[in-house]
């Protein structure tokens, strides 16, 4: 199975996190190692914009083929779009026949090799169109609130039920970012993520981290120093 990381050089967030040094490795660098040990992928394909995030990429082993249009990597830009664009002009220009493929974010350096593995042994077990990590939501979505125009804080949902408990309430699950596994016509044809054959990968949150801020950023590295002194990386 081919891997396309997607890392796009313009960040309002954190700006360059994708090639930002979290412990001594550039933050690209977890995910490009870990794709590399997967008895799955056989083949990494870093899709960027930016030309610093291109040549450290190829320093670790994995192919650019070419760069992303620019217009693909706005903020306004839907990643969809890309990875349609990506797989389109691989087959069509090099020759490939991509039918399925695993997106692996850079953001996510706290995944494992077993995340990967086993997501991917779902994926086919299961003949799903896609498989999308996912962790558990820790406040119910129910309790949620609004402030309207008069400033005031109102339900976001029927008071029915969020007055229930916990307990009471199904888990919810929330898309983690780590991990992604698309049939290629599910993405080209329904342009979605998901179809009445989408399944999860159930993810626990210490390793559900996707990096958008500072903040994020230094709390991944100081579990990654963590994992690392107690030999778990």
């Amino acid at each position: 199975m081919i891997a396309i990381i997607p890392a796009r050089g313009g960040s309002k967030g954190l700006p360059g996190k994708n090639i930002k040094v979290m412990n001594g490795k550039p933050l690209i660098w977890y995910t490009i190692n870990v794709a590399k040990k997967s008895k799955f992928i056989d083949k990494i394909i870093v899709s960027t914009d930016d030309d610093k995030i291109a040549k450290i990429s190829k320093s670790y082993g994995v192919e650019i083929p070419f760069i992303r249009p620019k217009e693909l990597a706005r903020d306004d830009s839907l990643a969809i779009d890309n990875y349609i664009y990506t797989i389109d002009r691989l087959n069509k220009e090099f020759n490939y026949s991509i039918g399925e493929f695993v997106v692996l974010q850079p953001t996510s350096p706290l995944r494992t090799l077993l995340d990967i593995d086993n997501a991917i042994q779902i994926f086919r077990e299961k003949k799903a169109d896609s498989v999308i990590s996912v962790s558990e939501v820790i406040h119910p979505p129910l309790w949620s609130k609004r402030i309207n125009g008069k400033g005031l804080l109102r339900n976001y949902f029927d008071i029915s039920m969020g007055n229930k408990n916990r307990q009471e309430i199904e888990k919810a699950y929330m898309p983690n970012g780590a991990i992604f596994i698309f049939k290629y016509s599910l993405i080209k044809e329904k342009h979605s993520y998901y179809s009445n054959k989408t399944y999860p990968y159930i993810m626990p949150l210490e390793r559900s981290i996707d990096i958008d801020s500072k903040l994020d950023f230094e709390f991944a590295e100081y579990l990654i120093k963590k994992n690392a002194r107690n030999k778990f990386l």
